[in-house]
């Protein structure tokens, strides 16, 4: 079963053009000038139900416009969409109670009150009876491991802490499918993984579908298994997780510090050094340039190693490598750029 279907999906926003100088300003008053600027454009994709969905890109990409259009907060310009059987814009009373919806940056706690409020305020919107509401608060405290923080101001938990209790909130009607807009969004590495386990668990026991959008690779990592990226609104690259790692996730970020001083003239073939310190150095290298048992030889050759770290580099590093390829490579032959779904 589809729970997002977009075809051809557009939006275009109408700016105001800032006159130069005094008398085009007062020009520009009674006779203003607009300029269209295309937000999305001939966007078209599926999700499938109880799919765990990565929609990323840069800033300004079109990602937060389409979740807007298929929550229906916006209403498109052109093109069509389905969200579990509902046009957003024409359904959307009736689509909210089946969706939860999360903007990072958007919160929909009351920021004076306890987190326990907002929960009984939504039982009430969403029309559940006390019985059932407590019983579901119940089951989300526990998932979320927020038992302690519902009758704590929401503006005296930390942001970790508050978007645990955001995400439960849109949890509590039990919607088939979440959206979720940079739910992660300055959080420390332990509210993450908080906060993906417990969606992991609501996929996994409730069949939740999940669309997110999220600039953190390890987002991506533990919680989809495909990936759509946009670029100036459109599909540029559509595929499996895991094949997007393997083929774009290549090069290791390595920072390693030793016992001893290190010398000023620290090298190894077939790696960047980036940073050398007094007992410690920075670099990184293309795995399928440079195996990885080699520079692991080398870096343990130099001296005692006290810690070492080894990580993907920035999640925009690696889009900006697909859009070069995009550009450069017979990827441009298809415009969409897109790989084969098959079956989650």
């Amino acid at each position: 079963m589809t729970s997002i279907e977009v075809s051809n999906l557009q939006k275009t926003f109408q700016t105001k053009r800032k006159a130069a100088g005094l008398s085009g300003s007062i020009r520009s008053l009674f006779k203003p000038e607009y300029s269209s600027v295309e937000a999305v454009r001939s966007l078209s994709f599926q999700m499938e139900a109880g799919e765990l969905l990565g929609f990323i890109g840069p800033n300004g990409a079109g990602k937060s416009t389409t979740i807007k259009m298929l929550t229906g907060i916006l209403h498109p310009t052109s093109g069509e969409a389905k969200v579990l059987g509902f046009t957003p814009w024409i359904d959307r009373q009736k689509l909210a109670y089946q969706i939860g919806t999360v903007f990072g940056q958007r919160p929909q706690l009351w920021y004076h009150l306890p987190a326990m409020d907002t929960f009984i305020l939504f039982g009430k919107i969403y029309e559940l009876d006390d019985r059932e509401t407590k019983k579901r608060i119940d089951y989300l405290t526990e998932a979320f491991e927020i038992k302690d923080l519902l009758d704590v101001p929401v503006r005296k938990l930390s942001l970790g802490q508050r978007m645990r209790c955001e995400v439960a909130t849109s949890l509590l009607h039990r919607p088939k499918l979440l959206l979720l807009d940079e739910p992660s969004i300055g959080l420390d590495v332990v509210a993450k993984q908080h906060i993906r386990d417990a969606i992991k668990r609501m996929n996994q026991e409730e069949g939740v579908g999940v669309l997110l959008t999220s600039h953190d690779a390890g987002d991506l990592e533990a919680l989809c298994k495909r990936v759509i990226i946009v670029n100036h609104g459109q599909i540029v690259y559509e595929d499996r997780v895991s094949n997007l790692k393997r083929k774009f996730l290549t090069t290791k970020m390595v920072e390693v510090r030793y016992a001893e001083e290190v010398s000023k003239d620290y090298a190894i073939n077939g790696v960047e050094i980036l940073k050398v310190g007094n007992y410690g150095v920075k670099l990184k290298f293309d795995t399928t340039k440079t195996p990885v048992d080699f520079v692991m030889f080398n870096l343990s050759s130099v001296g005692d190693i006290v810690d070492i770290t080894i990580s993907d580099p920035p999640l925009e590093e690696v889009i900006a490598k697909i859009y070069k390829e995009v550009e450069n490579s017979s990827l441009m032959d298809n415009p969409r750029s897109r790989k084969s779904i098959g079956t989650m």
